[in-house]
């Protein structure tokens, strides 16, 4: 993903455990088979360092050892554990340090990765055997966690070594090999997916005005979002908003407005509809001037994400305020702060999390189903991740906006052609928080000029099939649209958030 802006905050990194298992009466019946084991866990843990924070607690081979790796993990507040089954090693020699992970709500990943596709069965040992044993002791592990009710998940495949720097001379070079390339891309997305999850539980989500009101699919309880997710909200007002923009210097709006000409192309009057207009020169100074200060408000409370809207007076100080929104919470989307609108935390949620994994995540619900192509239309009046779309976006200045109070400028936009996937963060009967990850494939294919965000995407089944099975799953009517397919992440996301997760059938 192309970032338009730098980030004004960073995301977390993850903390990531790792620890090797193997049979100490091994370590005495064949010289250098520990050393090369512990080597294989160097290697891995070189390799999640591309991700992660790791700690790596090296050989554990028995009991005294796996709680002082517990302790470490603990001390290091570690977000997720890799278990490398390096070779057999009884399941009670490393129990602790799952029962441990369990009790801190962190589940256990399993890597059950050869060194080699294949052994030389005519030339291999009893100790080079014991190298690639490592499956054996995995069933094993399962059924202990299993039946302890401590969490896990398991990575098979192969280890992936290159030519160098080489453990032993007896290991194959694996890095190009499918089932090496599988199992990496699948840690990855784990460790990515701690990142974000991490990001969400250490973040300050700002809550501006309130939620549009009537649209009872969106209501947030804002103590069932701190519970569930670990995000601080931060409720705010729109005097805050006023405040900062009072003090907002006329040297700030000129170059807020050469980052906006910079980003966007300036409309003329739209071909088709009378209310999409060339923005004016007043309402561009408004929406700049109103943008340095969401800007201003998003340092001042030191914010990860915001959601907000309000209905004001009309004519009043503050519909003026909220009439500009559209164009700075773009900006603030493309410099890392997700900005929802219509007071949707739980979509500003979602943002975040794509945002977090570099995928963007734009603000959309559906516009309508085109049946000639195949397909379902989904977008907003804004805000937009520019840095997903396809050419510049386009600023058209409003005569009205629809639904909402004020004129001012909107953003038109689609985000580029290729894999998109679309994630609804809704909820349950008893208030849980849900996923709901659906890909499909967006395609080059005519919007409308009326000043929103529309993207044609078209899914596994037609539209009809497709909404009538997504229905049934009862999401929010907003989701956060990213660029990629990135349901095996995001899957993983929902499993270290304890979101359920669901996807539409598409057989």
């Amino acid at each position: 993903m192309n970032r338009v802006f730098e980030r004004l905050k960073p995301p977390k990194q993850a903390r990531v455990g790792l620890y090797s298992i193997g049979h100490p009466h091994y370590w005495r019946q064949f010289e250098g088979l520990r050393d090369r084991l512990v080597g294989y866990g160097r290697f891995i843990e070189s390799r999640m360092a591309a991700w992660g924070d790791v700690t790596n607690a090296g050989m554990i081979d028995g009991e005294t050892g796996a709680r002082r790796a517990a302790e470490l993990f603990q001390e290091r507040h570690v977000d997720l554990i890799f278990c490398h089954a390096a070779t057999y090693q009884m399941s009670a020699s490393h129990f602790a340090i799952a029962q441990a992970a369990a009790a801190a709500g962190r589940p256990v990943v399993v890597l059950n990765l050869q060194p080699a596709a294949a052994m030389n069965y005519d030339r291999t040992t009893t100790g080079e055997w014991l190298a690639h044993c490592v499956a054996c002791c995995v069933p094993e592990i399962a059924n202990a966690f299993a039946r302890s009710r401590i969490p896990f998940r398991c990575v098979s495949g192969l280890l992936g070594l290159g030519e160098t720097p080489s453990i032993s001379v007896a290991d194959e070079n694996t890095a190009d090999h499918p089932q090496a390339i599988a199992a990496w891309r699948e840690i990855g997305e784990w460790i990515r997916a701690a990142g974000a999850a991490r990001t969400l539980r250490e973040g300050r989500m700002g809550f501006l005005g309130h939620t549009y009101p009537g649209m009872l699919d969106m209501y947030s309880d804002f103590t069932m979002i701190t519970a569930q997710t670990g995000l601080y909200v931060e409720v705010l007002e729109m005097c805050d908003l006023a405040r900062l923009c009072d003090a907002v210097t006329d040297a700030e709006v000129r170059q807020k407005q050469a980052q906006v000409e910079a980003m966007f192309v300036i409309s003329e009057d739209s071909p088709a509809d009378p209310l999409a207009k060339k923005p004016r020169p007043e309402q561009l100074d408004a929406a700049c001037r109103v943008a340095v200060a969401q800007e201003k408000l998003v340092r001042e409370f030191d914010l990860d994400a915001l959601t907000c809207y309000y209905r004001g007076r009309p004519g009043g100080d503050y519909e003026r305020l909220q009439e500009a929104f559209i164009l700075g919470h773009s900006l603030l989307t493309a410099q890392g702060i997700p900005c929802s609108g219509e007071g949707d935390m739980k979509t500003a949620i979602a943002m975040k999390a794509c945002d977090t994994l570099e995928v963007g995540g734009s603000y959309s619900e559906i516009v309508a189903a085109d049946y000639k192509e195949g397909t379902i239309i989904l977008g907003h009046d804004g805000p937009f991740h520019v840095a997903i779309a396809a050419g510049k976006p386009v600023l058209r200045g409003m005569g009205a906006y629809h639904g909402k109070w004020g004129t001012g400028v909107s953003v038109e936009a689609s985000v580029r052609p290729g894999p998109v996937t679309l994630l609804n963060l809704t909820q349950d009967a008893n208030g849980r928080l849900r996923a709901i990850v659906n890909q499909g494939e967006a395609i080059d294919a005519p919007i409308l000029k009326i000043g929103n965000t529309m993207t044609h995407v078209r899914f596994a089944v037609g539209p009809t099939e497709f909404m009538n099975r997504w229905f049934a799953l009862a999401p929010t009517h907003h989701g956060a649209m990213s660029v990629g397919h990135n349901g095996a992440t995001l899957r993983k996301l929902a499993d270290l958030m304890d979101w359920p997760c669901e996807s539409v059938r598409t057989t």
